[in-house]
């Protein structure tokens, strides 16, 4: 399984018009035919006016056969991409990997937790989904997750190999799978 991390950059004041339009015409064509929507997300700590959506494949070659049928898809690319296209100012994506001791999963509680490394986009990097249902509920899990003796020991090793590190607070969307 292979996942690809998708951000959108919009226009200041766009974003709105954007999920309406992901949501009521985007969705509807695409659904899940062209790869899984595993979760779909706004930035509202970190860079704003971003939409971040994180898609699941069987593998690479899967990914490049659903990619080009959607690319044919007439509905898509005659109704869909020309009136997104103007809202969006920049693209980044990453094609990810799952740390295969901690897959993709749905903890207690609901939400999503995955841990990955980038196979392509900008390389060497780590991306740890944390999933919680307010701000208060993370900082009271961080705040047990530092007493943790085993999640201490994974500091210790990990620490040295960070050279940069940032957190992006995403509250999901309504087209987002998450429980």
């Amino acid at each position: 399984m292979i996942y690809e991390l998708r951000t959108y950059t919009l226009s200041p004041g766009t974003q709105p018009e954007y999920l309406r339009l992901n949501r009521d015409v985007g969705r509807k064509i695409r659904g899940d035919k062209y790869g899984k929507l595993e979760g779909a997300w706004t930035t509202e700590f970190g860079t704003l006016n971003q939409y971040v959506h994180l898609w699941s494949y069987p593998d690479l070659n899967e990914r490049e056969r659903l990619r080009q049928a959607l690319a044919k898809d007439a509905a898509w690319t005659k109704e869909y991409v020309p009136q997104i296209r103007p809202l969006i100012l920049t693209q980044e994506n990453k094609i990810l990997a799952s740390v295969e001791s901690v897959p993709l999963t749905r903890p207690l509680g609901g939400g999503k937790h995955g841990l990955w490394t980038t196979e392509a986009g900008l390389l060497n990097q780590v991306v740890h989904l944390w999933a919680y249902n307010d701000l208060n509920h993370r900082a009271e899990v961080r705040s047990k997750t530092v007493q943790d003796p085993e999640w201490q020991a994974f500091l210790k090793k990990g620490y040295p190999l960070v050279v940069h590190m940032e957190s992006v607070v995403l509250m999901p969307t309504e087209v987002s799978p998450l429980d």
